[in-house]
């Protein structure tokens, strides 16, 4: 019983300080504390209806004593470092190992088709994901010429050419952080590295162009004409 207060415990500590969505996607955070809470209640009839067990030899009461302290510690520690340690997001390290590059997040987020004459409020509405599923469909440099893109996201480094070149990334998460995939574009910002550094979270504005880096197997890349630093967002994944 004592268990299960310690997870629902933490469970709404983690809505009610909305660091939940750290965790899961944001649709599930209602049902997670409802169902914490039914847990919960149930816990609580479980111990109220529960029968009188027959008395039981002293060394199996031993054992079960150590194992339920045991277990009941552990869990004690891992409930308050949920609380306790703040909890961090996904970082380029995890973005790199599952391939930013190749990666197919929101391949169907827009259509090439549709967006060609789109009007600059929706063009300014597009994140990361919606970039780079339009870069998946098109590299035709003229699709992209009136087409200013302000976007927000961490920087992964680029393994062909970084000092020149990294990835605006960010993670889209189905479900939890578990199933969290990432995608990226490709941003040219000759020296970048000496005024920021990998995993900071930036803010860019600029226009999709052809990759003037031979190192870089990109076709196009994002030239900014402003590139600055920017606090990690409340909500820092794409659902």
């Amino acid at each position: 019983m004592i268990l299960i207060v310690i997870a629902v415990s933490a469970t709404v500590w983690l809505a009610v300080t909305q660091q939940l969505v750290l965790y899961i996607h944001p649709r599930y955070i209602v049902f997670t504390v409802i169902m914490a809470a039914i847990a919960l209640a149930l816990g609580v009839m479980s111990v109220a209806v529960r029968p009188r067990s027959p008395e039981e030899p002293a060394v199996s009461k031993g054992w079960a004593k150590i194992v339920g302290i045991t277990a009941l510690v552990l869990s004690g520690v891992v409930a308050v470092s949920l609380i306790v340690v703040p909890p961090a997001t996904l970082s380029s390290a995890t973005a790199s190992q599952r391939d930013i590059v190749g990666s197919t997040v929101g391949s169907d987020s827009q259509n090439a088709d549709d967006v060609a004459n789109a009007d600059e409020s929706l063009i300014a509405s597009f994140t990361v994901v919606d970039w780079a599923s339009l870069l998946r469909q098109t590299s035709d440099p003229s699709f992209y010429a009136d087409k200013t893109a302000t976007v927000v996201g961490f920087i992964t480094e680029s393994e062909d050419d970084p000092e020149n070149i990294f990835y605006l990334s960010r993670f889209t998460v189905t479900c939890c952080a578990v199933d969290a995939q990432p995608t990226g574009i490709a941003v040219y910002a000759p020296n970048w590295k000496n005024s920021f550094a990998v995993d900071a979270w930036v803010e860019v504005t600029g226009l999709f162009e052809i990759n003037p880096s031979s190192r870089s197997d990109a076709s196009l890349v994002l030239v900014p004409n402003e590139l600055s630093g920017v606090e990690r967002p409340s909500e820092p994944y794409l659902y």
